[in-house]
């Protein structure tokens, strides 16, 4: 819609400039003109809004106009009745120029971003979404200089009606810059059938977050270097102790939720550690009436998936575990002859790990050449293990970012988005996260997949 949108505008600038150019028209006149041209832009842009998803992408150009608009009114009025001579031609096409330009620069986020607006679920009920932010005073944050608290901020869909009791419990993990809302399609097909998802951030490894004050905090400068440079480390110590120093503080900030949630569904309080505003406070309350902590899942994408796994095999109260194309990083146990060893142990938990195309391919070669991949073997060990891979897909083809923004998608090269498209991906995966963890949380029926679908 975006680029529809910036023809009209545009072409309306044009319009107006070649009427002021066919001839030099009186000011007075143009002013009219240019009086109706902005009205129109205005209003083509707020029935736009009206019409589309994602209305935020249209706001910096919405205000734009509006205040042009405010300007050419104000112009047309005050000098109404005075006779101030022609319009230049120069005039007329520098203003076109310019406000053409500025167009295009305040529609960027309409070309970047689609209208999406989430896929379809499939359970009965309607979803509510609400927040707090977890302060865990047993541990300082490593990334802040004042040695403030480790906060965790949570963000929570759940069944809107209020009479779903008994809801199993489901905690989600973002990838390396990710973000909470990396996943919500899947968030909404578990919610609409009775689930309580929570999704966490980790602060310094999302892309960004808010603090209890209200400021937003982006991802650290030097974790995000030492991500991308991950491929370039030769030294397999050096490449542990990375690995390891990520998972302490995921599984930590995942653990320390899960304690949360547990506590307060058990006490029916909220002890100093939720930070909540007013408007959440209620719905917060309402969730945790809804919660059976008995019934306990976790997953992740990327990095996130390998948090959940690690969660998997460290508490006896999960009782299923889902890996979205994440490599289980908390799988590997030391170096020997600059090798990273894996854990070769059983793993009693329930696990289903996705896999993507571009992956799948390059394992066999990575096989070949004698190295053991952790998925390979915790799948193998786990009492109930399964692996689903996607053809033709790549590692975001397993979020909501090609649908909400093919283009950042696309600039990820290899881990952006495959020939496949990412609503049937994404329509696949949430199908089998559902049968999931209906499973081996709700006790319904049996679970299998395909190898590849």
């Amino acid at each position: 819609m975006g680029p529809i949108l910036f023809i009209i505008l545009a072409a309306l600038e044009i319009v107006l400039a070649v009427r002021a150019c066919r001839s030099e028209k009186e000011k007075k006149q143009w002013r009219k003109e240019r009086l109706i041209v902005r009205t129109a832009q205005v209003i083509l842009v707020i029935v736009t809004m009206l019409v589309v998803g994602q209305k935020w992408r249209f706001v910096p150009i919405l205000g734009l106009l509006a205040i042009l608009l405010i300007v050419a009114g104000a112009k047309a009025l005050i000098m109404r009745n005075k006779d101030d001579g022609m319009k230049k031609k120069s005039s007329a096409i520098v203003s076109c120029v310019l406000n053409i330009v500025l167009i295009a620069l305040l529609l960027i986020p309409a070309f970047v971003f689609t209208g999406y607006n989430g896929l379809p679920v499939s359970g009965n009920h309607k979803i509510a979404e609400t927040s707090a932010i977890l302060i865990d005073r047993s541990r300082h944050d490593i990334f802040e200089q004042d040695r403030s608290f480790r906060e965790v901020p949570v963000h929570i869909y759940y069944p809107a009606d209020g009479s779903a009791k008994g809801c199993p419990l489901v905690v989600f993990s973002h990838g390396a810059f990710g973000y909470y809302q990396s996943n919500t399609s899947t968030y909404m097909e578990l919610a609409s059938n009775g689930y309580v998802v929570v999704a966490l951030d980790h602060p310094h490894h999302a892309f960004f977050t808010k603090d209890t004050d209200g400021n937003t905090v982006i991802v650290d400068k030097d974790f995000m270097n030492t991500a991308l440079s991950l491929g370039d480390i030769t030294d397999a110590q050096e490449e542990y102790k990375i690995y390891t120093q990520w998972m302490e503080l995921r599984v930590a900030d995942m653990s320390f939720v899960l304690d949360e949630l547990k506590a307060a569904v058990q006490s029916s309080t909220l002890d100093k550690s939720w930070f909540i505003s007013g408007i959440d406070s209620d719905a917060i309350s309402s969730v945790l009436g809804m919660i059976d902590i008995s019934k306990i899942g976790v997953m992740g994408h990327s990095l996130g998936g390998a948090t959940a796994v690690a969660i998997g095999r460290e508490r006896s109260d999960v009782s299923a575990v889902i890996d979205i194309d994440g490599t289980m990083l908390s799988e590997y146990t030391g170096v020997i002859d600059n090798e990273l060893e894996v854990r070769d142990e059983p793993y009693d938990v329930p696990v289903l790990e996705f896999v993507n195309w571009n992956s799948y391919s390059l394992l066999p070669e990575y096989r070949k050449e004698g190295k053991i991949y952790p998925n390979d073997v915790l799948i193998r060990n786990a009492a109930e293990g399964f692996s689903a891979t996607l053809r033709d897909t790549r590692h975001m083809d397993f979020t909501d970012l090609p649908l909400l923004s093919p283009t950042l998608a696309n600039l990820l090269g290899d881990m952006g988005s495959g020939d496949r498209s990412t609503e049937e991906s994404m329509m696949i995966v949430n199908s089998l996260v559902l049968k999931f963890f209906n499973c081996y949380l709700k006790g319904e029926g049996t679970f299998t997949a395909q190898d590849i679908y």
